[in-house]
């Protein structure tokens, strides 16, 4: 049984490895923390940069009846918010009802109204909820057990607890009509439920999001971005770049050094080895959306970019260096237009065009402009890439009802679906340069088929190459901008996307 003794030592070498410890200073993304209630032993709580990990531990007799003790790790929030982490206790514990999770309160006394999304040692998961000062704790038992993914959502008066062992869907129970403060202490917490003892847990993958309001008209008003790499074998997730504004859709170019996304009708470039941000000079095209695509070997860069005549999207392309006129590729005649890959021999595009009063997927010659029509069904095919062999076409198609992922030849023909049977709209494959997997993002069943909104809970799911049962990668909030185009770091161990949060 390790002790408390045992974990000040991994404390200590932390504090050498990332600076001295007060509890004035923010932590992470939070703004302190403290020992809730008469506390025998002091807690703690660290913050590990390179992991963006959060090390907490906590004493505490319980969390329970009308009082409660444990350490807590809090920023304040006002109004709605989503609340997302994995926790991992450590060892076997001492109590079988430890606790950790996430827990909202009117204020920092023992005996405050509050909301706790809690998970307990012994597998036990509850919601559970103080409704007035000094009032008796009441709870809902939810039927999952050990999850690690632990999420907490306010919407008005009502709670929303969702909970998951990583890579499986979310289980849900709602809390309704719960008057709590506009404005709460929101955090991360552990408590021991034994006042001799400190139990540690590490929480990863936290996320604070402030969603969109009900008045938000999408395309008018944004939310601010995330940039986000996540490592495909661990789950890991580290934001490396975050702004008010609204960023979308990054490329990572072949060398492995830059990320390339689109913002406010212009590209910037990411420079991954100083987390700097310069423009990417694409001439008069200064109205890009977030279809821009790489070759595959890197030196050519094919945008969207929606005329200002017309007002219509037209497909381009210029040197991935920028610093040059964009060359037309579709003919200025055409209809709209909206580009999602490069064949392997940076001769022919693949696009979604609207023609003949529907979307559907076509190529291109870039040199001649002649187009041939590869997909012809009512219902909305989108999001075309090729294989890095070139040997197939991946795409999304609501021609069954909902989205899925479909593969086809590069001339239309044997078209395979290749997700089924779940209730998720699947948009946007994207395959990993050594085509062994397949990531794309899924939407929840409420979205139309045909339609990738902005700012919804969405996740990003992954399979074999040959097709075969999707695993959930992470759970996210965002949606159109997210992963729309390519983004496989060149190794195939890396992805990186956009998620979305009120700054």
């Amino acid at each position: 049984m390790k002790t408390f003794k045992y974990y000040f030592g991994i404390l200590a070498g932390l504090i050498l490895t990332t600076g001295t410890l007060s509890a004035q200073e923010k932590i992470g993304v939070f703004d302190s923390q403290t020992d809730v209630g008469n506390c025998k032993n002091k807690g703690f709580a660290v913050f590990n940069p390179a992991g963006q990990t959060y090390l907490v531990g906590g004493a505490g007799a319980n969390m329970w009846f009308g009082r409660d003790e444990f350490h807590y790790l809090w920023t304040t929030l006002q109004g709605d918010f989503i609340l997302r982490a994995e926790l991992t206790f450590h060892g076997k514990g001492v109590n079988p009802h430890r606790k950790a999770g996430w827990v909202v309160r009117n204020t920092l006394d023992d005996n405050a109204p509050q909301v706790n999304a809690t998970v307990h040692g012994s597998g036990l998961t509850s919601l559970q909820y103080r409704k007035i000062t000094g009032g008796t704790t009441e709870e809902i038992v939810l039927p999952d057990s050990f999850p690690n993914v632990i999420q907490l959502e306010r919407k008005g008066n009502t709670f929303i607890m969702s909970v998951a062992r990583f890579g499986e869907p979310f289980t849900r129970v709602s809390l309704d009509s719960l008057k709590l403060d506009h404005e709460l202490f929101a955090g991360i917490y552990v408590c021991s439920h034994d006042p001799d003892i400190v139990e540690t847990a590490t929480f990863r993958n936290v996320r604070i999001i402030r969603p969109a309001g009900p008045g938000l008209q999408p395309y008018h008003d944004y939310l601010g971005s995330h940039l986000e790499i996540l490592d495909i074998e661990s789950g890991l997730r580290n934001i490396i770049f975050s702004t008010a504004n609204s960023i979308q859709a990054p490329n990572w170019t072949p060398d492995g050094k830059k990320l390339i996304y689109n913002s406010k009708g212009h590209l910037f470039q990411y420079i991954l080895k100083n987390g700097t941000v310069q423009p990417l000079n694409t001439g008069f095209a200064t109205r890009c959306n977030n279809d821009h695509v790489l070759t595959f070997d890197g030196t050519l860069l094919g945008i969207s970019n929606t005329d200002n005549h017309s007002g219509k999207s037209a497909v381009y392309y210029l040197p991935a260096t920028g610093d040059s006129t964009p060359v037309r590729v579709t003919h200025p005649s055409a209809d709209a237009s909206y580009l999602h890959g490069w064949a392997p021999d940076n001769k022919t595009m693949v696009f979604t065009g609207f023609r003949h009063g529907k979307f559907d997927i076509y190529s291109v010659d870039i040199h001649t402009g002649k187009e041939t029509q590869l997909t012809d069904k009512p219902m909305l095919d989108d999001g075309p890439e090729y294989s890095p062999d070139g040997k197939y076409i991946f795409f999304n198609s609501a021609r069954t009802g909902k989205m899925k992922i479909w593969r086809m030849d590069p001339d239309g023909k044997n078209k395979v679906q290749l997700t089924f049977g779940d209730e998720y709209n699947d948009w946007f494959p994207h395959v990993s340069p050594d085509r062994k997997w397949i990531v794309f993002i899924s939407f929840p069943k409420e979205v139309d088929p045909q339609d990738h909104p902005f700012y919804k809970h969405c996740l990003l799911r992954i399979m074999p190459y040959e097709g075969g049962k999707p695993r959930i990668l992470a759970y996210i909030y965002g949606g159109q901008g997210t992963i729309n185009v390519p983004s496989w770091s060149p190794d195939s161990k890396k992805i990186a996307f956009v998620t979305n949060t009120g700054m």
